[in-house]
């Protein structure tokens, strides 16, 4: 009994812990911001009323299929109480709030607690919109940060109540499941282009949303690209193993996989994700490392609080979910491996809801090209005016930017869609829809609207490929990306004469791309 004492007890817990811990809340509560900033300029666009997926209408239609108890557990979101704008302003408000009291060291269990309600309210309602693994990267590590984080109003390094060692354990176990899952689905997808470390030559390209470091990146030689993808292979399946080795290895690890996430932040925008991982591998250090820069107190100068009968039942209750924590990943992580395995699944059945138990696994298949739907409006059906983009490419001289962690849904899920057909991804038409009224909420995801005075009379999204410029290419025109036209992606939109959609033709078969 004292064993599981002292492993989920703070009071007995990884009193070696105080700085990475006091470190990676602080980056928590800046990740979090940026998730809530992002949402204050993007939400009512995406899920609000008018926006492209409503959340009231997916929301109405979890009602329909379960029982009231069923759907709140289905779609865990305070959104149930009300889904206007009000609340869904409100709920980014509140989140950003408490991240940024959490980023000052105010009451961080508390403000963990508040930002993880907000967010996985997010989460829950954003059907299409939050289907990344980032978003579950986030939650997880939220949530083991509520018995990770020291209690109290005014904690600072919070000396009395050093971290337990299981929600260590298991921040240090998602870190490591990040890395090793991903080099898992790289070799278990049969990709060819890792099995011949070709994965990385046009991967600067064709990821999600590039930097204009990438660009450069991108012209460097062969050889280059083939290590780089040999060393993504090796980081992921083998470096990232030293956690479990002593002190001076896990230091070294540190001093590897650190560099290798900056890099991947300045040559390509994957919003928070490299940040929090990055603000994870602190914890391959200790309070020993700092100590040069910062003095802790020493331990047997720190008082140890009388335990009660409170503090015993918020040990039973961490105890169970830290553990069922543990065994889902666990489960998730075998089961990439050996398929359905004959254990209890009730378990993973009923955390999946909450994205606190995550299956990992980035960049399985690289993608073979880079496509981009774009939205055309039009008075005539003749003269197609582009609507413009804030983020992704689309001017062929304008330098791809830097600006993750800030994460623009919209755009980012149009890169999806690109690869797949329009009746996979309901939000083109849907967005084709809103830009008939000139709706305000979708047209504030553009950077402008070329219809300002009246709306378009039809509506239509293209699909272009793109492809870096050569080093001469650029010398010359100074454009950063050429493009070809591929084709209509999606059914050409227009109003008629009762106000309603009326769909005039429909888009021919495109060529293969994925």
């Amino acid at each position: 009994m004292a064993k599981v004492v002292a492993l989920f007890s703070s009071e007995q817990g990884a009193a070696d812990r105080l700085i990475p811990r006091w470190i990676v809340l602080r980056a928590l509560g800046l990740i979090y911001c940026s998730a809530f900033v992002s949402l204050l300029f993007q939400i009512r666009g995406l899920i609000g009323p008018a926006g492209i997926l409503p959340a009231n209408r997916y929301l109405a239609a979890v009602a329909q299929s379960f029982g009231p108890a069923i759907r709140v557990w289905f779609a865990p979101t305070v959104l149930w109480l009300s889904s206007g704008s009000h609340m869904l302003m409100a709920m980014c408000w509140l989140g950003l709030a408490a991240s940024l009291l959490l980023t000052a060291n105010v009451w961080p269990r508390a403000m963990l607690l508040v930002c993880f309600v907000c967010f996985l309210s997010f989460v829950s309602a954003a059907q299409d919109f939050s289907g990344y693994q980032s978003d579950g990267m986030l939650l997880e590590a939220g949530f083991l940060a509520l018995f990770f984080a020291p209690p109290g109003l005014w904690p600072g390094l919070g000396y009395d109540h050093p971290p337990s060692r299981a929600s260590l354990f298991l921040l240090q176990w998602e870190w490591f499941r990040i890395y090793f899952e991903s080099g898992l689905v790289k070799l278990l997808s049969g990709d060819t282009e890792w099995r011949h470390l070709t994965a990385m030559d046009e991967y600067y390209q064709n990821g999600p949303l590039p930097t204009w470091i990438g660009w450069y990146i991108q012209h460097l030689p062969h050889w280059f690209h083939w290590a780089t993808a040999l060393a993504t292979l090796v980081m992921e399946l083998g470096i990232v193993w030293m956690l479990l080795l002593p002190r001076r290895w896990r230091i070294i690890c540190f001093f590897i996989v650190t560099p290798w996430e900056i890099g991947v932040i300045f040559t390509a925008n994957y919003t928070f994700l490299n940040y929090l991982v990055l603000a994870l591998g602190f914890l391959l250090l200790d309070d020993r490392f700092f100590s040069r820069w910062v003095k802790v107190k020493p331990e047997e100068e720190r008082t140890q609080p009388p335990r009660r009968m409170l503090a015993n039942f918020g040990l039973a209750v961490s105890a169970v979910l830290l553990t069922l924590v543990a065994y889902v990943t666990t489960v998730e992580l075998f089961s990439m491996v050996f398929g359905r395995l004959p254990l209890p699944m009730q378990p993973v059945t009923m955390l999946e809801p909450f994205r606190i138990a995550n299956q990992y696994g980035l960049f399985a298949v690289m993608t073979r090209g880079r496509y981009e739907i774009e939205f055309q409006g039009s008075r005539d059906g003749q003269v197609w005016v582009a609507y413009p983009f804030r983020f992704k490419p689309q001017a062929l001289n304008q330098a791809p930017g830097i600006y993750a962690p800030y994460q623009p849904r919209f755009e980012w899920n149009l890169w999806f869609a690109s690869l797949g057909s329009w009746q996979q991804n309901p939000l083109v038409p849907r967005t084709e829809e809103r830009l008939l009224t000139n709706d305000p909420d979708v047209l504030a995801l553009f950077a402008a609207n070329p219809f300002a005075g009246s709306p378009p009379r039809q509506v239509r999204a293209v699909l272009w490929q793109y492809w870096f410029t050569s080093m001469e290419q650029k010398r010359t025109t100074g454009d950063w990306w050429t493009r070809k036209l591929l084709g209509v992606y999606a059914p050409v939109l227009e109003r008629d004469t009762a106000g309603g959609v009326t769909i005039v033709a429909m888009p021919d078969a495109l060529p293969t791309h994925d």
